[in-house]
């Protein structure tokens, strides 16, 4: 699928791509509108609408993955509600069998996420993503998410990265395609972020269901 000695660098998106992004949907579609409904008095669907209504004012902006931003937003506190849910937080099956295939082909892995760095943390702590990991980077110490040109050129210049010698993976298109115009070589995406959930079909970028899929290319190169 990728020319595998032209690669130097795998940029790696964490919920959704490294972790299941189950835990997150349950969260924030299911924790936090509960939440609201019980302090604030007021039926679980009208919470529903509201927070539902807050996530779409700041969708695709640094706010959007910001717990200090929905602690004021929404009155919560964001970091102790997701305390007491992490049992949820897990690995993907596929995420550390690809990563030691990474290291073993001397290939840089790097987290590329724009989660808070207060749920880094907690899943670095719930996992062992970290191990499978030689460098990592949150979009809140560069002050742009993902989706903007300036974060990849913190990114670059930060871990020192010839781009076009990149692959990035993510289980976001619109991210895909914002890392290819700043320069990362190539692209994949992830069909099945959630495991609760139906794949998602890519339509500008080859994407996989399972990181064993890219195994025997790569060990191969």
């Amino acid at each position: 699928m990728f020319p595998w000695n032209k690669i130097d660098t795998v940029l790696l998106d964490m919920d959704g791509t490294l972790l299941d992004l189950h835990f997150d949907n349950h969260f924030w579609l299911q924790i936090v509108p509960n939440e609201l409904s019980r302090q604030r008095a007021i039926s679980t669907q009208d919470a529903m609408k509201l927070v539902e209504s807050a996530y779409g004012k700041v969708f695709g902006t640094l706010e959007w993955y910001c717990f200090d931003f929905w602690q004021k937003e929404l009155g919560l506190d964001i970091l102790a509600l997701h305390k007491t849910s992490a049992g949820k937080i897990k690995l993907r099956q596929d995420s550390m069998p690809f990563l030691a295939a990474l290291e073993s082909q001397k290939k840089s892995r790097i987290l590329a996420t724009n989660a808070h760095p207060n749920s880094l943390a907690l899943k670095l702590e719930q996992t062992d993503l970290g191990l499978g990991l030689d460098q990592m980077i949150s979009s809140h110490e560069t002050g742009y998410p993902k989706e903007h040109p300036i974060f990849w050129q913190h990114l670059f210049k930060q871990f020192s990265l010839d781009p076009a010698r990149c692959l990035f993976i993510d289980d976001s298109e619109a991210i895909l395609h914002a890392s290819k115009e700043a320069g990362v070589g190539y692209q994949l995406g992830i069909t099945n972020p959630d495991s609760q959930k139906p794949h998602k079909v890519f339509h500008d970028f080859p994407a996989i269901g399972d990181f064993h899929i890219l195994l025997d290319d790569l060990l191969a190169k």
